[in-house]
């Protein structure tokens, strides 16, 4: 948990600093909503084959080279800022080389924890991964991504840097074996992608969650690639207020972590994923329908806190329903559809957003997420909900 949090924490100062540079090179929102797109890109065009590398490598050891690379990036990023060379083309690489790390650790890292936890233990432990997650990555590391940024962008970008070198000393704390089992030496890249996808598809619960939650996360990505323009130009917010509106996110995140057992017990499991679609629509309707500050940050963080319910809840199911040896793959080919879309939602946003206007764009992704209401009760059923490992 120490290596995910002390990295999120970077990866929420890198998420604030790099539209918030992009911002001082241009005001046009579609070059600005295509830096969060390019963050996110690596998840539609390489997850599959990343979660193959997953199940076939040691767990452990494709975290250091993930976090290693990081480093090298953010550091290549501080030298080009030092010699004024800083431009939208550079910031989209670098984003681009930090999503592809960003791919390689998350996936390993959802492989690794049933690797260490026990079953009846693993609700708890993906609380606090996820805990760890949201705490830091949305609302420790924007708050302070805010307040770096407005100090000085070197300074952002070297102490991201620093954060990621960190992660690296950690992950020798970490003992224990994380290869996955051996796989018969004939099965090809190609077999094993299909079988992750294939599982995925064969399986009610799982289809439905992942179509579910692409449709959210598009939600999502909309939000945080059309926020920097709309704080910074509509609501008249300097970069340490802007942190400070990104962290009611990472807010809500922490109270979703530390509720979700007794949200559970209060509401069901049912009930509490629902609680992300109310609101992930409430986050993306408050910029469309008001200026209130305090409006929209109560609504992000009923997103924040909506997001880690349903974090917390897929997690625990998913380590319940897919094998061990399958769980890298799974995870890869569910996170095409979900971490996929931020993508395509965040370059959606600046297109509608260009013909439309901010406002309008969010407010049709709110209406996107409402709609999501009628899958839901007819996919997470009770009985599905409650099937055993070998239910299809």
């Amino acid at each position: 948990m120490a290596f995910t949090a002390v990295t999120n924490i970077a990866d929420g100062v890198l998420k604030v600093a790099l539209p918030l540079l992009a911002t001082r090179l241009t005001d046009s929102p579609g070059p600005i909503a295509a830096v969060a797109m390019t963050l996110s890109l690596p998840w539609l065009l390489t997850a599959l084959h990343v979660g193959v590398l997953v199940d076939r490598f040691d767990r452990r050891r494709l975290l250091w080279i993930a976090d290693l690379t990081r480093v090298a990036v953010m550091g290549s990023l501080v030298a080009v800022l030092a010699t004024g060379a800083l431009s939208l083309p550079v910031i989209y690489v670098g984003a681009a080389l930090m999503g592809m790390a960003e791919v390689v650790a998350m996936t390993s890292v959802a492989a690794i924890v049933p690797s260490a936890v026990a079953p009846r233990s693993r609700e708890r432990a993906n609380a606090w991964v996820a805990g760890a997650e949201t705490a830091c990555g949305e609302f420790a590391g924007p708050f302070v991504g805010g307040l770096l940024v407005a100090l000085g962008a070197g300074l952002a970008l070297g102490a991201t840097a620093a954060a990621y070198a960190v992660g690296v000393l950690v992950l020798l704390l970490l003992v224990g074996r994380f290869s996955p089992a051996a796989q018969p030496p004939t099965t090809t890249v190609h077999h094993r992608l299909v079988e992750g996808l294939r599982f995925l598809w064969r399986h009610r619960l799982l289809r439905g969650m992942a179509a579910m939650i692409s449709v959210l996360a598009a939600c999502w990505g909309a939000w945080t690639a059309l926020m920097p323009l709309v704080a910074t130009s509509l609501l008249g917010l300097d970069e340490h207020e802007y942190g400070l509106l990104l962290s009611c996110l990472g807010a809500g995140g922490i109270i979703g972590a530390l509720s979700v057992t007794w949200v559970n017990r209060l509401l069901g499991q049912r009930w509490s994923m629902f609680a992300d679609l109310l609101g992930t629509a409430a986050m993306v309707a408050a910029p469309a329908l008001t200026d209130d500050l305090a409006m929209i940050g109560a609504a992000a963080f009923l997103g924040g806190m909506g997001g880690t319910l349903w974090t917390v809840n897929a997690r625990t199911i998913a380590q319940r329903l897919v094998p061990a040896e399958m769980l890298g793959r799974y995870s890869a080919a569910a996170r095409l559809f979900t971490w996929g879309a931020i993508p395509l939602g965040a370059g959606l946003a600046g297109v509608v957003a260009e013909l439309v206007g901010a406002r309008g764009a969010f407010g049709l992704f709110a209406l996107a997420a409402l709609a999501m209401a009628v899958p839901f009760l007819r996919v997470l059923t009770p009985t599905a909900l409650t099937a055993s490992p070998t239910a299809r």
